[in-house]
């Protein structure tokens, strides 16, 4: 898929340094607000006391509360995942892109958006998704009541919704294949449904109503997800098809020796004995989402526990446990469907009622917006709520500004080829030809400008593209790009020939571009150039005749500040190369350089 693949290593060097640099730092900036708020609680605790009214507020109903911290528990554990050191390089490769590639061509354009960002600004997203979803995670927990607990709702509904469509490719529902056993509807829309819930007002949770409602709807879905396992289309009764095959594949990945034994033998089993699996399979789904559909407390009573087995069952035998196998993000569907499921259950058998009175701690009728907000952080989980939110903030900041930022991050070029390396030596001096003017080019006749000079092959590969981000990088400097100069020396003489170097700038649009020029020469002066450079920097030009792989950064005195590294890496039209953002950040530090 278009923007998806970097071309780095999920497990680069660099790029895990930079991601675990930048948790780290934003570690101490939690570790800042663990502190203000401890402050803070000390300071107001014992007016807090003073002022508490017990009974003040509607009790929180017991499903309610079940499913606030168990989806709580569940977001902070994913936000944990996140941190895994391969997330930065490795999501869009091992995880998006496989997920969305079996979908259809405009499920696959949404994702490659969400994608292409996450490709492009690796480090700022991969943190951001730890962040964001402790923080959800946290706010759950701590608010019980009241605004912020239905805010937490809706905060879980819409990071959720953001996971299902860019990470989960809308939970494969429109890939063929879809089954209820490998995570179908997308484990993430489920924690979708249990933030909304708890988004609603606590009057909604009066009786056995929103419970029932909650049950059917898992019973309906079950059942279509029974008629999907048992058409023969699908090819799940086949020894050699569908279902053995998943498990299989789940028993391949990387993951721990008994897991994948226990794996590699239920795969076995269901090859010679797919029809009796898959039977028991469509009888359990379809069983279970009938008595669902019921809401007969009775029969519940013993469906729920007999769900709850069937869903672990398969969470063990087919899911791979989700996260242990691979770059696992979540534990999968199963854990979910079960606490969603407990969840009705307990609204069911739910006795207290709630009123539908104001579910504020202060029945003021006129307190104005300010004071409502300053009334739900009066407490102690108040305050943990408004912690959790800054935390969110430090997450989301970072990729809101990533998403609008059209420069892809720095750090794909140095994690492809190294970091810039400061030089500060004099620039070798060259006596060259223009191959558009025919006019004589030396170094000295550039002095007063920054040089960015390298070595193309006007008939190679990658030439055009480093040419290029050449170009792309004197665009990034803006108005400061009429101080630089571009320069390319024909890298090799079998190609040095001035027409081959016009019909080049002719064909990557470079023949008007201010401030660009291809040179040519003698062979014995091109052999001098080469030589004299590669001398410069003998570890990033070594035996490189016939194609450079380094820009190097020239300035106004002729002193050579940095090498840079050749790796133009993808780029697309929503995105700068990170190689040109690299050159235009080197060239703009020795401008503003006395």
């Amino acid at each position: 898929m278009p923007g998806m693949d970097s071309g780095l290593n999920a497990t680069n060097p660099a790029l895990v340094a930079a991601f675990w640099s930048a948790l780290l730092h934003q570690l101490f900036i939690v570790a800042a607000i663990v502190v203000v708020l401890a402050v803070v609680y000390g300071l107001l605790r014992k007016r807090w006391a003073a002022n508490s009214r017990p009974g003040a507020s509607a009790p929180e109903p017991r499903a309610r509360k079940f499913l606030r911290i168990v989806f709580g528990v569940l977001w902070i554990f994913d936000g944990l995942l996140q941190a895994q050191p391969r997330m930065a390089g490795g999501l869009s490769s091992q995880v998006i892109e496989p997920v969305a590639s079996a979908s259809p061509g405009w499920v696959q354009n949404v994702v490659n958006f969400g994608g292409t960002i996450w490709t492009y600004h690796p480090v700022q997203a991969a943190a951001a998704a730890v962040w964001i979803q402790i923080g959800i995670g946290v706010w759950l927990i701590a608010s019980a009541t009241g605004w912020s607990s239905r805010l937490a709702g809706l905060a879980s509904v819409g990071w959720g919704l953001v996971v299902w469509v860019f990470g989960e490719a809308f939970g494969g529902v429109f890939a063929p294949g879809l089954t209820w056993l490998s995570g179908a509807p997308g484990a993430v829309i489920l924690y979708v449904v249990a933030g909304a819930l708890i988004a609603l007002p606590l009057r909604a949770w009066a009786g056995q109503r929103l419970g029932r409602l909650l049950l059917a709807g898992a019973g309906v879905f079950w059942l279509g997800m029974a008629l999907l396992q048992a058409l023969p289309v699908n090819g799940f009764w086949h020894g050699d098809g569908t279902l053995t095959n998943m498990v299989s594949s789940m028993a391949n990945v990387t993951q721990p020796h008994a897991q994948a034994t226990m794996l590699a033998a239920f795969a076995t089993f269901t090859s010679t004995n797919a029809f009796a699996v898959n039977l028991v399979v469509v009888i359990a789904l379809t069983a279970l989402g009938a008595v669902f559909i019921s809401g007969r407390q009775r029969l519940l009573r013993v469906a729920v526990p007999v769900a709850t087995v069937f869903c672990l069952t398969v969470w063990v035998l087919v899911q791979d446990l989700g996260f242990p196998g691979g770059l696992g993000t979540d534990p999968n569907s199963m854990i979910p469907w079960t606490l969603l499921l407990w969840g009705g259950y307990l609204a069911v058998v739910e006795r207290a009622t709630v009123t539908a009175a104001d579910e504020s701690p202060v029945p003021a009728p006129r307190r104005t917006v300010l004071r409502q907000a300053l009334a739900g952080v009066a407490n102690p989980q108040g305050l943990v709520a408004l912690g959790a939110v800054a935390v969110i903030v430090l997450g989301a900041a970072p990729m809101a500004a990533a998403t609008a930022d059209r420069n892809a991050d720095p750090i794909i070029a140095q994690a492809i080829a190294g970091v810039p390396v400061r030089l500060d030596v004099p620039a070798p001096d060259f006596q060259l030809t223009s191959a558009e003017t025919g006019q004589p080019v030396s170094l000295a006749s550039l002095r007063g400008k920054v040089v960015l000079l390298t070595f193309l092959d006007p008939v190679c590969v990658g030439c055009p593209q480093i040419a290029q981000q050449l170009h792309a990088a004197r665009t990034l400097l803006g108005a400061d790009g009429g101080r630089v100069e571009l320069v390319a020396i024909a890298a090799t003489t079998m190609h040095s020939r001035a027409v081959f170097l016009r019909a080049f700038d002719r064909s990557q649009g470079l023949f008007s571009v201010q401030n660009w020029q291809f040179l040519t020469g003698q062979p014995a002066d091109l052999a001098q150039a080469w030589s004299t450079y590669e001398k410069i920097s003998p570890n990033m030009m070594a035996g490189m005749m016939v194609h450079s792989e380094v820009v190097f950064v020239i300035d106004a005195t002729g002193q050579v500040r940095w090498a840079v590294r050749d790796a133009p890496g993808p780029a697309t039209t929503s995105a700068q190369s990170s190689f040109a953002v690299l050159l235009a950040n080197a060239g703009r530090q020795v401008l503003n350089t006395p």
